[in-house]
């Protein structure tokens, strides 16, 4: 399985989030000795209850979405420059996030002035005519655009994650049967790969495991393989 890796980033919290943070990590540390506790705020996120003329609605954004919105308890407008110094948000994370917040489906923010793209000198207001048919409603965070090379690099590794995947299949089902057909352990592997794989992306991954000394062919029949313990 692969995992995208986060770098951590640092973020102004509220006083109210710090305390919090704080009374987790003695819990946490209080049980789990050793270990270092380590925040990704990339990956928070939080239910906001909001008062429009409307009617009450639940909000379900990001931690970064939230920091931003709860700016709007203390004061009416702000400009991004003003969000930026407040929250901490990297700038191109933060302009994702007012996007998603004030261009988006569901606009709970007012930018002004009104465009696609959010400059450093838009400021911001609550939007108190926000109207939604649903109670909660989920706002997504826009996310970045890969480029070509971020893109390649994906690639390569869910190529290279599918590789090790191919090689435990056919190591586990080797040491289960111990001599196998090569059509048989083909057939196999297609059941229990749960990606698309052509039959010759196959044979290489068994080719690179008998130059491992993973399993060998029978000396007598070429098509016949056998698990090496």
């Amino acid at each position: 399985t692969l995992f995208r890796s986060y770098t951590p980033m640092e973020i102004h919290l509220p006083s109210e989030m710090v305390k919090l943070q704080e009374i987790f990590k003695t819990f946490y540390l209080g049980k789990h000795s050793g270990r270092k506790l380590q925040w990704q705020s990339n990956l928070g996120h939080a239910v906001l209850k909001a008062d429009f003329r409307e009617g009450k609605k639940e909000i379900q954004v990001s931690l970064f979405q939230t920091l931003v919105l709860l700016m709007f308890n203390e004061g009416e407008e702000f400009s991004f420059e003003e969000i930026k110094m407040a929250t901490g948000v990297e700038d191109g994370e933060l302009r994702r996030t007012l996007q998603s917040l004030a261009c988006g489906k569901a606009r709970v923010l007012v930018k002004n002035p009104k465009s696609r793209e959010v400059d450093d000198e838009d400021k911001f207001v609550i939007n108190n005519d926000f109207k939604h048919k649903l109670f909660r409603i989920k706002i997504n965070q826009i996310q970045m655009k890969e480029t070509v090379e971020e893109q390649v690099s994906t690639t390569e590794r869910v190529f290279q994650g599918r590789q090790y995947q191919i090689d435990a299949a056919i190591v586990r089902i080797m040491k289960m049967r111990k001599k196998l057909l090569h059509n048989l352990l083909v057939s196999e592997l297609f059941n229990q790969l749960k990606f698309p794989v052509k039959p010759g992306d196959l044979k290489k991954r068994i080719e690179s495991l008998i130059d491992r000394d993973y399993m060998e062919r029978d000396k007598d029949n070429p098509n016949q393989y056998h698990y090496v313990a």
